[in-house]
């Protein structure tokens, strides 16, 4: 089973950016699945950004145009570019893999229960 570790939360003003990292602990095929869900204490985990084995992303609708998500192979690890954060967006961040079944006709999936990976979360805290 493929462990992932995320960095590079913190606190940030309204209108910025930060870029979050998840680094696996070994190899993951081309054919995994990865994606960015977030939660606050109390709420449903929600999905923001997915990848998958054919470089197809999805978005939450909330976070279009502001955040990219990319990953590099080599390097084992993903990545989420955040730009013009919201105070909504203040949430636990966890990165997600899965080895296939996350994979759709239109791309990855977006709910938790597609993936069986997942890393210890980093804190994101935007404000004004």
């Amino acid at each position: 089973e493929v462990q992932l570790m995320e960095s590079g939360g913190g606190s940030v003003q309204a209108g910025g950016s930060l870029s979050l990292s998840c680094r696996a602990s070994e190899y993951t095929p081309g054919t995994f699945c990865m994606a960015w869900f977030r939660q606050l204490p109390g709420k449903k985990r929600e999905g923001v950004a997915g990848i998958d084995g054919d470089g197809r992303t999805k978005y939450a609708d909330s976070v279009k145009g502001r955040f990219t998500i990319s990953k590099d192979y080599a390097k084992r690890t993903l990545f989420l570019q955040m730009d013009s954060l919201k105070s909504e967006d203040t949430a636990m961040y966890y990165c997600a893999a899965d080895p296939g079944s996350c994979t759709l006709v239109s791309g990855p999936v977006m709910t938790p229960s597609g993936y069986r990976s997942w890393g210890q979360g980093t804190q994101v805290t935007v404000s004004s």
